[in-house]
């Protein structure tokens, strides 16, 4: 009777351990769109590797700036046409589930925000030229008529002023039936410089901190004390629904902070995934990641 009565125990628990382990599996998110050799769109989500792809980067908008795309050997945004194909690629992406998000600043570009009108009009181009928002058919919009599923913030200049504005402009067009998701990319030194305040508010989905060229808070040789610790720091302040650990794809892709694979899933994975937040696992870049087959060795312990 005792074995019997256990063996119900078990069974009413096991939907409950089930979904429990479920919430401890993560995805990877990369950038795709800054080298022309990293393959399509498409063919990057053609691998199943990848759960979010942000297309990198909106390099110049804000304080009266015509906003401007790179993407790099791609296609060139700045002619007519040039990069609706893309728009089936983003469709194919979705198709299998993939969210696609167009990913905005960057290391390299000229922008800011002047105030919170100038973040309510960024947002308004967001709207009408990436997201839900327009006439599909506009020749206004950059990579054709496919709408993307959100807008990441991978804010590396400038100023930190009046993002806190734009991402409460970009989640308010959820109203429309379509959910709008806002991810960023912060430093991992707490709090971010340039994203604090944004962050702060709360709306972000998912936010993926770069873990990497930033000594203080990064693996390094062997070390992986100030990682865990800084993660747990961001898993515990920042009230996102996730958060992911950013790495680079290959010692080339960054200036510090690459964890060999071994590593991270031998020795960090299993700690970072304690926490209800965990994401899983974002990578810079699918070129970088082509070259070293980082996402491949990992994918099954993310």
């Amino acid at each position: 009777m005792a074995r019997k009565l256990l063996l119900i125990a078990q069974l009413l628990l096991l939907p409950f351990l089930l979904s429990n382990a479920a919430a401890r599996r993560g995805g990877i998110a990369v950038y795709w769109g800054q080298n022309g050799n990293e393959g399509t769109l498409a063919e990057t989500c053609a691998t199943r590797r990848f759960s979010y792809v942000n297309i990198a980067f909106l390099y110049i908008f804000g304080s009266g700036q015509t906003p401007r795309l790179n993407l790099a050997g791609h296609c060139d945004p700045s002619v007519t046409g040039a990069c609706n194909f893309v728009s089936d690629d983003i469709r194919a992406c979705q198709r299998r589930g993939i969210r696609v998000f167009l990913s905005i600043g960057g290391g390299v570009g000229n922008y800011s925000l002047s105030s919170r009108e100038d973040a309510r009009n960024l947002s308004v181009y967001l709207w009408k030229t990436f997201l839900g928002g327009g006439r599909r058919n506009s020749t206004s919009r950059p990579l054709g008529n496919a709408v993307l599923d959100g807008v990441d913030l991978d804010i590396e200049l400038g100023s930190s002023l009046y993002y806190d504005d734009l991402v409460r402009f970009l989640k308010s067009y959820s109203r429309y039936g379509r959910r709008v998701y806002v991810t960023g990319a912060p430093q991992c030194p707490f709090p971010d410089r340039l994203l604090g305040a944004a962050l702060n508010t709360s709306r972000f989905d998912f936010v993926w901190v770069q873990f990497y060229n930033n000594p203080p808070c990064q693996y390094s040789s062997g070390n992986i004390d100030n990682l865990v610790n800084s993660w747990r720091v961001w898993t515990s302040s920042v009230n996102a629904r996730r958060i992911f650990l950013g790495l680079p794809a290959a010692p080339q892709a960054a200036g510090s902070g690459f964890i060999p694979s071994d590593v991270l899933i031998g020795q960090i994975l299993p700690l970072i995934k304690r926490s209800r937040k965990y994401g899983g696992v974002m990578l810079w870049s699918k070129y970088w990641d082509d070259q070293s087959g980082y996402s491949t060795s990992i994918v099954r312990s993310v």
